[in-house]
């Protein structure tokens, strides 16, 4: 009696009553179970909070080194406002033009004479020294794009595909075929593939079917590697040449599929922001191979994955989407239902996690008989079954997923 507060006793009790419980068993362990729950959500919220201060301090130092950058570019451009009227150039040694001449080493100038044996017309500024630098820098990127571009494409950009003789387009035929079957197979075969592709990339640089092959021997390899660093340099290296072979075919599906697929995996890494702008990436592509290859299951399973993914999306994620972008993606667990059963309606069995992911769904909408159904047909499906041959697409993270 003296443990129960006076406010559980009647009004009208003397001292000696014996206090009653006003809630019964059941409804007390009821409000018990209540109370943990909130408990257990104030501490995910404090959890969440956490997080998204180290996002928002992450953004802050992204913010201010852009800051930086911009402001450094202003300062240059200001430095080369202070010579509004730059000096008249010509090829005569009396111009301040900057050129240099093989010199014996005796030479007899008015101007100094450099380390190397070369003579300079005249003494140049500051500015002049740094106008040619960055004129030199430019003509050095540029030209390093057009190798870049040139050794990828082997073709002039005025011209269709290489068109390849009898003879190299029968072995094509004959590398791609094998580089499928080492694609299916185990952990040394797709490593072997991915070496193949490598070794005959100067031959068939400029052939689509090649290349989005390359690009998915190096997922592959993203797959096999455990260093996150080498991880990172394989899917970059295949979403690089994806970027390229996307300016000229725009139109295959597989080089949509397989960018999107690169996008999610370099985006492993990222902070919660880029994770969620490499989403929309992955969204674009995979959208855009679907209306290409309407035919094709596994578009869809990416598709309902992603939709799945939105679906459940985190309060921190949630709230960063809600701050950073206007245009926040959308997708419900049915959308992720649909594009799930549009895969089995194209190919009856083709993903056991497929339909593991439909019984979640209908798990989710609360259709407990129907998850129940589509686990049980999942069950009877091999571990191996398509999706593990094309793209063990159920290991790697999309770029929306928060862990």
């Amino acid at each position: 009696a003296q443990a129960v507060p006076g406010a559980l006793l009647p009004a009208d009790a003397g001292d000696g009553a014996v206090p009653s419980p006003l809630l019964r068993q059941d409804e007390q362990l009821e409000l018990l179970e209540r109370l943990d729950f909130v408990v257990r959500n104030i501490v995910e919220l404090r959890k969440e909070v956490e997080e998204l201060r180290n996002s928002l301090q992450d953004l802050a130092v992204e913010i201010v080194g852009e800051v930086r950058i911009h402001l450094e570019e202003t300062q240059r451009v200001t430095r080369r406002r202070k010579f509004p009227f730059p000096r008249d150039r010509s090829d005569s040694t009396g111009s301040s033009s900057i050129y240099f001449t093989a010199s014996s080493g005796n030479a007899n100038t008015d101007d100094g004479e450099s380390e190397g044996g070369y003579t300079t017309a005249n003494a140049e500024s500051d500015y002049d020294r740094e106008s040619e630098q960055e004129s030199e820098d430019e003509v050095s990127c540029d030209t390093v794009r057009t190798m870049r571009r040139d050794s990828l494409d082997l073709v002039p950009e005025d011209e269709s595909p290489l068109v390849l003789d009898s003879s190299l387009e029968e072995g094509l035929g004959q590398l791609l075929e094998q580089a499928d079957r080492l694609h299916s197979g185990d952990e040394q075969d797709r490593r072997e593939g991915f070496q193949l592709l490598l070794n005959n990339k100067l031959a068939y640089a400029g052939q689509r079917e090649f290349l989005w092959r390359l690009a998915r021997a190096h997922c592959d390899m993203w797959e096999l590697t455990e260093d996150a660093d080498e991880r990172r340099s394989y899917a970059s290296g295949g979403k690089e040449e994806l970027e390229l072979t996307l300016q000229k075919w725009d139109q295959s599906a597989e080089c949509h599929q397989w960018f999107a697929i690169l996008c999610g995996h370099l985006s492993e890494q990222e902070s919660i922001p880029k994770r969620i702008q490499a989403g929309y990436v992955f969204k674009e592509h995979i959208d855009k191979a679907i209306a290409l290859k309407p035919q094709d299951p596994q578009l869809y399973y990416l598709l309902g994955r992603w939709c799945y993914q939105v679906a459940h999306l985190g309060w921190l994620e949630k709230r960063t989407v809600s701050a950073l972008f206007e245009a926040p993606p959308t997708a419900t667990v049915q959308d992720a239902l649909q594009n799930f059963l549009r895969v089995e309606e194209l190919s009856p069995g083709f993903s056991k996690a497929g339909r593991v992911y439909i019984a979640k769904c209908y798990r989710d909408l609360g259709n407990a008989s129907a998850a129940v159904l589509w686990m049980d047909l999942a069950s009877e499906l091999p571990g191996n079954t398509k999706e593990v041959t094309l793209s063990r697409e159920q290991k790697w993270i999309l770029p929306l997923c928060s862990a």
